[in-house]
């Protein structure tokens, strides 16, 4: 009757690794896929995080313009070119010639 205890236990034990055996390849199997989504979405974090620099290197340019228009108007030059453009004011004595069309 030992041995039909220990043949026994011997083929308990030998199933009991087969289960364990059994999950951990399963757990394996469901981490390589988490990881393959997750270095997805790294590298679709990274191709976003780039345009956003990109995007942001515009902006600070944009504002670099700003301030230069900005000063632009504010000097005489930019206030003759209004005066003449969009009011039609000359300078006294000067002489505006038009074409007839």
């Amino acid at each position: 009757m030992a041995r039909k205890a220990a043949y026994r236990k011997k083929r308990q034990n030998r199933f009991g690794m087969f289960l364990v055996s059994i999950a951990v390849i399963m757990m394996l199997v469901v981490v390589a896929f988490k990881s393959v989504e997750l270095r997805a979405k790294k590298e679709a974090y990274h191709q976003k995080e780039l345009a956003l620099k990109e995007q942001i290197e515009a902006e600070e340019e944009r504002a670099v313009e700003i301030e230069e228009y900005e000063k632009y108007t504010q000097t005489k030059k930019y206030i003759e070119e209004v005066a003449r453009d969009k009011l039609g004011l000359v300078y006294e004595g000067e002489i505006l010639f038009k074409d007839e069309d």
